[in-house]
């Protein structure tokens, strides 16, 4: 009976994550918001639904009440980071929210299934980076001068690095992490964020070579510490992203070539100076070559895949602890083989969607920095997702980088929720502007269709003035009336602009003085301006 569950619910977690992957990209073609606001809502449905097929499994394996309790705390997680962030921030991309809650749902079931005691320890570290994810958009938001410590972000940057790599203690033949007080963490994974915000002041205020020279050594500064602590899947993490922020900033493909270039040249270099390079890229072109010490990790991957197929053995039902630190390295390994490859092609799609947004805010917003900014963590995110799974299936050379949001790994985690919340930041700032421009285009039109208003000289005569916009003098012998005259043509203008107007209304969008028909103090500016430039009727004739 147990065997038949467990063969159920595989095709059941398969077909909810298909139909979840589906409608990622489906809500692009919804046009209304009712229509959209509904997808996200079965989104929501099919997340929990899964989640809830996988911890039942989990607890029909270890038969422990704490199971029970430990999936409740991840629900009420679940509900609360969705409703809170549609709450405090309405404008945030819901699609953003869904796949980073679906992401860590999947990473919470294949982690306890792996090592239960291991994501216990990150379920706590998600609650804090959450937590901490709920400021970051007001931070974005409100607090401008961020775009300007770009300096400060390099010194920080290169500062942590050299730390690394003096102090770190040496893991799988690199240096990666620092401990302190007990606590471990791994200062290069918040580093790319700090990192991209660097870049991204350097290259927005680069107006000549000299700039892009300067920002070219201080990330290559950036990499090169990374070499020499042999982290080198950070290293090509940076260095493309710095190869990408450059041609958006520059919009010069040689600077993006020269790049590659100088990174074919480095990856040779690399291959011939360091012997744990030659190892991975040995077990890369032939893992059975030395199955039993550096090629075991890799082929142990393959199996599980093969393993798995399509459709998976099923969760608990195979054996990806076989694979040595699986639950860093190879979780996608594990994903396939107990869930399938058709479950695994569809967590790359919503990985990829995730990517998509990332890249389309940043090019829809008209601030450079934040364009770069957006663009750069997108980069960043893509190339992590890519460099793992492109490890494990043996597509390119194993570097060490875990699935964001899904492996274990509790610094690699806290800045991934980090980079997400940064990019709801941006997005809000994109929405900001977009209304910003719709009130500027209804202010535009407003003024421009104002009906005249009458005053009367001191001369006893009357004249109309369309004010913010152009003066029609009175009538007289050098004057036809109903001729637009810009005030610009007699010396700058003493009129105020729209949103000086003390009458103007930014809710209704009105102006209250010629609403009522009440006078205004625009009327007296316009009255004076009129008296000592436009002569008297009868002067001229």
């Amino acid at each position: 009976m147990s065997s038949l569950l467990y063969e159920i619910s595989k095709y059941l977690m398969l077909v909810l994550m298909a139909f979840y992957t589906m409608q990622c990209y489906t809500v692009f073609r919804k046009k209304d918001e009712d229509s959209r606001q509904y997808l996200f809502l079965r989104q929501n449905m099919l997340m929990f639904f899964l989640h809830f097929v996988g911890y039942a499994l989990i607890y029909l394996e270890l038969r422990e009440t704490e199971v029970l309790f430990f999936y409740g705390a991840q629900v009420l997680y679940l509900f609360l980071t969705l409703v809170l962030f549609r709450l405090i921030y309405p404008m945030a991309s819901r699609l953003l929210i869904n796949n980073m809650c679906m992401l860590l749902s999947i990473g919470f079931i294949m982690i306890a299934r792996l090592d239960y005691d291991e994501c216990l320890k990150q379920f706590v570290i998600v609650v804090a980076a959450t937590v901490l994810a709920l400021l970051i958009p007001v931070i974005i938001r409100k607090l401008r001068f961020i775009t300007k410590m770009y300096y400060a972000y390099t010194l920080l940057g290169i500062g942590l690095l050299g730390l690394v790599a003096v102090a770190a203690r040496t893991t799988y033949g690199a240096k990666l992490t620092i401990s302190i007080g007990g606590f471990s963490f791994q200062p290069s994974e918040f580093v790319k964020i700090v990192y991209v915000f660097a870049i991204a002041g350097l290259l927005c205020h680069a107006k000549d070579f000299r700039r892009i020279v300067i920002a070219t050594c201080l990330a290559a500064a950036h990499v090169l510490i990374l070499v020499v602590s042999k982290d080198l899947g950070s290293a090509v993490i940076f260095f493309v992203t710095y190869l990408v922020m450059i041609f958006i900033a520059t919009k010069n493909p040689f600077y993006t070539l020269a790049g590659i270039l100088a990174g074919s040249v480095g990856s040779v270099g690399a291959y011939f100076l360091f012997s744990h390079v030659r190892v991975r890229v040995q077990a890369w072109l032939d893992p059975f070559a030395d199955y039993q010490l550096t090629g075991y990790q890799a082929a142990q991957a393959l199996f599980s895949i093969a393993a798995g197929g399509w459709f998976g053995t099923g969760l608990y039902q195979g054996s990806p602890t076989a694979i040595p630190v699986v639950e860093q390295d190879m979780m996608f390994a594990a994903i396939v083989e107990e869930l399938g490859i058709i479950f695994g092609i569809c967590l790359i799609l919503v990985c990829m969607s995730c990517f998509i947004m990332f890249i389309n805010i940043g090019m829809q917003l008209t601030n450079k920095y934040y364009r770069l900014v957006a663009v750069g963590l997108g980069t960043t995110y893509g190339v992590q997702v890519f460099l793992t799974i492109g490890g494990t299936i043996k597509l390119i050379p194993l570097t060490g980088v875990t699935l964001p949001l899904v492996s274990y790994g509790g610094s690699s985690v806290l800045s991934t929720i980090i980079m997400f919340a940064i990019v709801q930041g941006l997005y809000m700032l994109r929405s900001d502007e977009e209304v910003k421009r719709e009130q500027k285009e209804s202010m535009r039109m407003q003024t421009s269709n104002i009906p005249y208003g009458q005053y009367t000289r001191p001369d006893g005569q009357q004249s109309s003035v369309s004010y913010g916009r152009s003066v029609y003098p009175p009538a007289g012998n050098d004057y036809q009336r109903g001729r637009r005259q810009s005030s610009a043509s007699y010396g700058e203008s003493r009129y105020p602009s729209a949103k000086d107007m003390d009458y103007y209304d930014e809710d209704q969008q009105v102006y209250s003085s010629y609403r009522k028909g009440e006078p205004s103090e625009i009327n007296r500016k316009s009255d004076e301006f009129a008296s000592s430039k436009f002569p008297k009727r009868g002067n001229n004739q």
